[in-house]
């Protein structure tokens, strides 16, 4: 089994398509077409349906995508070790971070690693938690900032709480509302909600719900930055991350009774060895959270 016959593997297995895939993987089709039959034969199995307009994957071909793209991943992370052992003039890193962790510790993180290694290669990659794990799990990430718990999260993943954020009110510059603010009082305030999928749009319906009510949405279904903007033209309050607050003087951050706070992680895969590169973003994010 050969590298060349796994990446025309997944390469056909994600576009569903062979000539398309045989030009995305720089080769000619009867060549691509020719390692796919190779690499079934050595398997003795067929690998994918062929239809009319496309490729479907065989029960065989599921089983092996997970595989080879692990597979691929970690000859990558290898050929990038051989390179960095120059040292860390050279490189590239992959971070996945959720939106806010985006706006407030990535910034800090990425500026301080990349004036320490002008020469190493940063790929950032912005998701919710759930597709930043499911990344890391195909080997597509080096490294990931997610908010525990990410449910589903992948046995072979690692992931270390680094810091226990608290979460807040956000609300229109000048808007009366106590502090401490109680849970309850969200009864009675339109909240500006995040589109399904966020962790901060459970957070702030679990602590609601947990006070009793169901709250009123005035907008929903927005991204950090919507909702921010959202709440700074007065048309109601969200519940996020004191960090993206910071310098946003059209808003104000109240603190919540009884407090809320959610657990940011590094996560990483478990038995592969992190690049120079990689471990030592590591090392700023630690540090950096440390401040």
């Amino acid at each position: 089994m050969r590298l060349e016959q796994l990446r025309s593997f997944v390469a056909v297995a994600e576009l569903r398509h062979f000539t398309q895939a045989a030009a995305a993987v720089g080769v000619a089709q009867p060549s691509l077409s020719k390692q796919i039959h190779s690499l079934e034969a050595e398997l003795g199995a067929p690998l994918f349906t062929r239809l009319p307009s496309e490729v479907e994957l065989t029960p065989a071909g599921e089983a092996l995508l997970p595989l080879a793209q692990r597979i691929l991943a970690d000859a990558e992370t290898a050929r990038r070790e051989v390179a960095n052992l120059i040292g860390l003039s050279r490189g590239r890193v992959r971070l996945g971070a959720t939106p806010s962790l985006c706006t407030s510790l990535a910034p800090r993180v990425l500026r301080r690693f990349h004036d320490a290694h002008p020469g190493v290669e940063l790929r950032i990659v912005e998701g919710g938690s759930q597709e930043l794990v499911r990344a890391l799990s195909h080997g597509e990430l080096d490294l990931a900032l997610v908010v525990l718990p990410a449910t589903g999260i992948d046995p072979a993943l690692d992931a270390s709480p680094v810091l226990e954020e608290p979460l807040v009110v956000a609300a229109a510059a000048g808007t009366p509302l106590p502090e401490p603010m109680p849970v309850g009082d969200l009864r009675d305030r339109p909240l500006v909600m995040f589109r399904p999928g966020y962790n901060l749009r459970d957070d702030a319906l679990d602590a609601c719900r947990r006070a009793g009510f169901e709250p009123t949405f005035a907008v929903e279904g927005g991204e950090l930055d919507a909702v921010l903007a959202f709440v700074a033209a007065g048309l109601g309050v969200a519940v996020v991350p004191e960090m993206v607050l910071a310098n946003r003087p059209g808003l104000r951050a109240v603190p919540l009774t009884p407090g809320l706070h959610r657990t940011i992680a590094i996560a990483r895969r478990k038995g592969v060895a992190l690049t120079h590169s990689s471990a030592a973003l590591h090392a700023v994010i630690v540090d950096e959270v440390g401040r």
